[in-house]
């Protein structure tokens, strides 16, 4: 059975139409046994194929212009990172049976951080902050610009203050602390320097670990060039406040780009969490922990 659509226009998936495409395309793999992998993204269905290998299939028509995007970037970025990024290993073009075009990546072990929480989140933080580092030293010149890469207005369209009209209402946040939180958002800085290379949707959903440490990113549908303030929002997501100062160290980014993150953490926390609370429970958590870190850190900032 096809899981629960998140979004318009969801194309309808499972085991069985997977199992008919990997032997269309690909006959040397036909006959290993197809499996869904239990994820709350929502962009791409991922399943297990035989124990060495994951067909990715975008769930939606606007996430198929990250196949060609992956295939083309990751092999490229992949040697400058410090941990473990997904390599693709095939491609396929659409089809009468499926309209989009799909992946398939070598396996990475591990689970994903959000059901397995990490134990060592010290080794985390730097390590995530390391590899943003390194991500953003690697040449970005013709790299395509991320989803995320600009203004984080330009992101939540306008949505945010009905956003937190609505939940002041049910008196899930105080109101008027977020929206002054907001305004401080609006009134930085922006990005002045060349673009670089980010993630782009650094979630937990997208970290690996094994043991408790983090071994592994993935989901490189939102990689491209940007602003680097995007892939600060793992503060929030994921780390806590003893954690967080090693993160942004690691990282190696200045006071006004980490504001711009924590600006992205509000936005994206409140934003997400109005929008997925009923189909995506897990996203939503996460987003609900994103927005109280951010609000609580804002707070005490404005508190003499």
């Amino acid at each position: 059975m096809a899981a629960t659509p998140m979004q318009p226009g969801e194309l309808d998936i499972d085991t069985s139409l997977v199992a008919r495409l990997v032997a269309g395309r690909f006959p040397e793999w036909a006959g290993l046994p197809v499996r869904r992998v239990t994820s709350a993204g929502t962009d791409n269905a991922m399943f297990r194929l035989g124990d060495d290998l994951v067909v990715r299939l975008p769930r939606v028509p606007y996430a198929a212009r990250h196949v060609e995007k992956e295939q083309r970037w990751l092999p490229l970025l992949a040697p400058h990172l410090p941990l473990d990024v997904p390599v693709p290993v095939g491609r396929a073009g659409a089809s009468a049976e499926f309209p989009l075009p799909w992946s398939v990546y070598r396996w990475l072990d591990g689970d994903d951080t959000y059901d397995t929480p990490l134990t060592d989140l010290a080794h985390a933080a730097v390590a995530l902050g390391r590899f943003g580092a390194a991500l953003r030293a690697v040449d970005a010149s013709g790299g395509p610009t991320s989803f995320r890469g600009g203004h984080v207005t330009d992101w939540e369209e306008g949505h945010l203050p009905g956003v937190i009209r609505d939940f002041g209402a049910e008196g899930l946040i105080d109101a008027d602390l977020a929206t002054a939180a907001w305004e401080t958002v609006l009134r930085l800085p922006q990005w002045d320097g060349p673009p670089v290379w980010v993630h782009g949707d650094l979630l937990p959903g997208n970290l690996l670990g094994r043991a408790g440490r983090l071994s592994a990113v993935i989901d490189f549908g939102g990689v491209g060039t940007g602003d680097p303030a995007c892939d600060t929002m793992p503060a929030w997501t994921l780390f806590t406040a003893t954690t967080r100062p090693l993160f942004r160290e690691a990282a190696r980014v200045d006071d006004a780009t980490w504001a711009r993150g924590r600006g992205w953490a509000l936005a994206w926390g409140l934003v997400t969490e109005h929008y997925y609370r009923e189909t995506n429970p897990v996203l939503a958590a996460v987003a609900r922990r994103t927005r109280t870190e951010a609000l609580a850190e804002y707070a005490a900032s404005v508190t003499p």
